[in-house]
């Protein structure tokens, strides 16, 4: 992404972008949610896989604030006033997960495709992730066992 764009996208340098972002977190105080709770499971298989991998605590708490959100948008109220000054929804719990998953779709890619490109340079501070991934990855192979999921289209 070129410098322009990020700088132009980045709320801490475009007024737009802050504007927009403050939206988003008033709407999503309202309702007690975070943003990472707005990603479809049932749509995108990345996500769906990023939360199998999630320790089940926080699982629940999203189901939980998903289901209080459902029901306030039903009953047209709000979550009161000293309850959405202490929401945080730009605290993300699955962005580590996403990052997980696109590193063991990229190296079961490079793996059947035979690529020599390191993985290092698509994600060079995940390297701990990296390692896990590939045990894994090692794990399975040695098995027999097929590959974690495969991408299909509808």
């Amino acid at each position: 992404m070129s410098s322009f764009l990020k700088s132009f996208l980045d709320p801490k340098k475009n007024f737009l972008a802050r504007m927009h972002m403050k939206a988003v977190s008033t709407r999503l105080r309202r309702y007690g949610l975070r943003y990472d709770d707005t990603y479809d499971q049932y749509y995108h298989m990345d996500i769906k896989e990023a939360l199998n991998r999630l320790p089940r605590e926080v699982v629940d708490a999203r189901n939980q604030r998903l289901k209080r959100a459902m029901d306030l948008s039903m009953k047209h109220e709000y979550l009161p006033k000293d309850l959405q000054a202490v929401q945080t929804p730009f605290r993300s719990y699955l962005q580590e997960m996403l990052a997980l998953c696109f590193i063991v779709v990229y190296c079961n890619f490079s793996f059947k495709h035979g690529s020599s490109s390191s993985v290092f340079t698509v994600v060079n501070h995940r390297f701990s992730l990296f390692l896990q991934v590939e045990r894994e990855r090692k794990e399975r192979e040695a098995l027999g066992a097929l590959p974690l999921y495969q991408r299909t289209l509808p």
